[in-house]
């Protein structure tokens, strides 16, 4: 190539630097933290960013039950699982979700934004995400992010 050569740059597993963040989810809309954390987790958000391999960082979500839906959604939302047998059919409201595990909530949403495959898989066990304001990850010192 005689003008310029430019070449886009991809990066392998080891030459990836990995960060963690924490985002307090407290008073937040649920899909807007699981976008942003999904962003981060997938590492779009470094110019690093290389599509077939995990350049992400990891993500700790605190105060998840605390998170917020807009609307009549509290009420209405649902999430739906078949089992595979007949009458498998499993469906859980938002607010009963809440009471019992809230972490659940972030983490299908954040999932459902990350790629379907095995890559997605690696991803998703990344994100750590608990109910409350405590968290066992303080000697990694995750960076505050802002959502």
């Amino acid at each position: 190539m005689s003008f310029g050569e430019k070449n886009t740059r991809f990066f392998r597993e080891n030459e990836v630097e990995h960060k963690w963040f924490l985002v307090d989810a407290q008073g937040k809309t649920l899909g807007r933290v699981a976008s942003q954390v999904a962003r981060v987790l997938r590492g779009k958000h470094k110019p690093t960013f290389t599509p077939n391999i995990d350049c992400g960082d990891f993500v700790v979500v605190i105060n998840a039950g605390k998170v917020k839906l807009t609307g009549k959604r509290t009420e209405r939302k649902e999430y739906f699982h078949y089992t595979g047998y007949p009458g498998g059919i499993v469906i859980e409201q938002f607010k009963d979700l809440m009471k019992t595990r809230p972490d659940r909530v972030i983490e299908h949403a954040v999932k459902g934004m990350l790629p379907h495959n095995r890559l997605g898989k690696r991803i998703v066990k990344k994100l750590k995400v608990y109910a409350g304001a405590e968290h066992p990850h303080g000697a990694q010192k995750p960076e505050v992010l802002t959502v």
